[in-house]
């Protein structure tokens, strides 16, 4: 794969639906899109009555149709499904599916029965990895990392009655934040020709999410009752920044460049980032210039030039667009590691210095990137603190789920750190995590 792609790749999460054998994805961590999906869910989750400030929604690296939640804090949308869908009501609509089955309870209904069964509960949950990164072994105990199929399936496969109850409530989340609920029958109507096809042929969401002619009637009678509202121009702007812009990372640059030819906004976007991966820094340069002078305090463009000059390998000129986008965005962890990356590639003792503090900021922020803890080992290491720089790539292990590593560069930390220290019990904390069958 090469050095150009959608930040933030290979977080593991071990799940499947249609297996025996468990399969590792990725997520696509990208603090552009990651801010417009909050942007889309949070007049959802507001209505379900969830917290919009827990509940977080992630990209899967997946071209399949599917979405997903496996605890109460995380919707999961494959980048395929995102790039099927024709508006932002379509998205709404599956967020507000995924957000009924967190406040309905099916998961932690379905947890409990794994446990009443006595099932293996070492499931690859993002979160319970990070969990163990982040020094809490004892939360990530119960879902921690590498689990069965037959585990897998019976946290991701709802039954038709919780179907229909999800259904019901997000039909309900809709209406009270002003989405239109025929969205949902639009997407359906997707899925609709794979029912009668074989398991094996159709797409993981209608695997997972069993459905039928009758939900679909349903649905279908529920839209025809409600009055039709207008569709809301922040919210089509966001879907249609989010698309363009997993387009324009994982399509054809050439596809990209034919569809983006003019002046607008999201045609920039799009041709900044099929310039660069075609190797067209120049043109990627002036794109993303022109860009910024038309949206100056928008971060995530601000991000984006800082992404292709680092890749370009201007970091100079990398490093004053990343520092301006935390300027702009000074919580945003994914912003401020690619701060952190571009000061350690100018490799000086006080770039490096500084990298490591505002990655370790970023890394309180979120720690779920692995790529973070990549660049905080590296910045350990280069100032000269090697028990912490160990202790890093152990915790980027642990959230990798490759545990054996993880336990292998943990007992090295342990050798290093000064005894009963925070890291030193980090690092027994991953041990232990290890070790609890």
């Amino acid at each position: 794969m090469s050095n150009t792609r959608l930040k933030a790749i290979l977080v593991a999460i071990v799940l499947t639906v249609n297996a025996t054998m468990a399969q590792s994805v990725g997520l696509l961590r990208d603090p552009d899109i990651e801010h417009g999906l909050q942007k889309l869910a949070n007049p959802i989750l507001h209505a379900a009555g969830l917290n919009i400030g827990a509940v977080k929604v992630f990209i899967v690296n997946d071209m399949s149709l599917n979405a997903f939640v496996i605890d109460h804090n995380h919707i999961f949308i494959h980048a395929g499904l995102v790039l099927k869908l024709q508006n932002a009501d379509q998205l709404q609509s599956v967020i507000a599916h995924e957000a009924a089955h967190i406040a309905n309870g099916h998961i932690q209904r379905r947890v409990a029965n794994m446990k009443r069964a006595k099932r293996t509960a070492s499931f690859g949950v993002l979160v319970a990895a990070a969990a163990i990164a982040g020094g809490q072994s004892q939360t990530a105990v119960g879902i921690a990392l590498g689990a069965t199929g037959s585990a897998n399936r019976v946290l991701l496969a709802h039954s038709r009655v919780e179907e229909a109850s999800a259904d019901q409530s997000a039909l309900r989340y809709l209406t009270q934040a002003q989405i239109n609920p025929a969205a949902m029958s639009d997407v359906f109507q997707i899925f609709s020709g794979q029912i009668t096809l074989s398991e094996e042929r159709q797409d993981p969401y209608t695997r997972s999410h069993p459905l039928n002619r009758d939900r679909m009637r349903t649905i279908d009678a529920y839209a025809a009752g409600t009055s039709r509202f207008a569709p809301s121009p922040s919210q089509a702007y966001w879907f249609n920044r989010i698309q363009a812009k997993l387009s324009g990372f994982l399509r054809a640059p050439k596809l990209t460049l034919g569809q983006a030819k003019g002046n607008a906004e999201i045609d920039l976007m799009c041709q900044a980032i099929a310039n660069h991966r075609s190797g067209r820094t120049a043109l990627a340069t002036k794109n993303i210039a022109q860009l910024i002078a038309a949206h100056p305090n928008d971060p995530y463009y601000r991000e984006l030039q800082g992404q292709i000059l680092l890749e370009s390998r201007q970091y100079a000129a990398a490093i004053m667009a990343y520092g301006t986008a935390a300027q702009l965005a000074p919580s945003n962890a994914l912003i401020l590691g690619g701060y952190g990356r571009s000061l350690l590639a100018t490799n000086t003792k006080n770039s490096n210095a500084k990298a490591l503090k505002i990655l370790q900021k970023a890394r309180s922020l979120d720690n779920r990137d692995a790529r973070i803890l990549r660049d905080i080992g590296t910045a350990f290491a280069r100032t000269g603190k090697q028990g912490q720089a160990v202790l890093a790539i152990a915790e980027r292990y642990a959230l990798l789920g490759d545990l054996k590593n993880a336990a292998l560069q943990a007992k090295k930390a342990e050798v290093i750190l000064p005894s009963g220290s925070t890291a030193w019990q980090r690092a027994q904390d991953i041990l232990d995590s290890v070790e609890t069958p």
